[in-house]
């Protein structure tokens, strides 16, 4: 054996025997635990941040408002939950009322809640701006709506239907509170 391949060896074998202790030192002072428990911590801080998203964006959905662009598919939510259908004509980017019905009643938490418990919610949209334009269809179901429930052309106009499609009445825009607004709707089914 030469000195270049025992020198060789040595290094080797040093290494072998540094690392065997690094390791020794290591788990004689617990750095392999601390380094898991701080990734643990990591995924637990990540996890807690995770939940409160979550929730927030449940709670968001709690309250969404599920708007239906057709009316048979509202007769027959409204027929297996047995509520009444709020039916309501808008022109969503030109009408000044019909602005000011969205923003003041039909987003707020309290029309909301009330509508979940109370009415299958149905919208027929006429909006004028090449950028808020409806498909073809959705323009064609509309105006068929408005053939039947709102001949006159009214904007806004809300009518409150039976699970049928039987008009119970009608109400246009009202520059009242939202839970006026609703008791106003309520006033309809009698």
């Amino acid at each position: 054996m030469d000195i270049n391949n025992f020198i060789t060896l040595k290094k080797k074998v040093n290494i072998y025997i540094n690392l065997e202790y690094q390791v020794k030192d290591y788990n004689n002072n617990n750095i392999f635990t601390k380094i898991r428990q701080t990734k643990i911590s990591k995924y637990i801080i990540i996890m807690k941040k995770s939940m409160v998203i979550l929730l927030l964006f449940m709670a968001t959905i709690g309250y969404s408002q599920d708007w239906k662009n057709n009316l048979e598919d509202a007769k027959k939510e409204a027929t297996e939950q047995n509520k009444k259908i709020l039916l309501v004509f808008s022109g969503s980017d030109w009408c000044g009322p019909c602005i000011k019905l969205d923003r003041n009643v039909w987003q707020s938490d309290v029309f909301k809640k009330e509508s979940q418990k109370s009415w299958v919610l149905l919208k027929a949209d006429f909006p004028k701006k090449k950028a808020d334009l409806l498909s073809p269809e959705l323009t064609e179901n509309n105006e068929k709506l408005a053939e039947k429930y709102d001949r006159e052309g009214n904007f806004p106009l809300v009518v409150l239907l039976d699970k049928t499609g039987k008009v119970l009445g009608e109400k246009g825009y009202l520059n009242i509170s939202a839970e006026d607004y609703i008791q106003a709707i309520h006033s309809l089914e009698n």
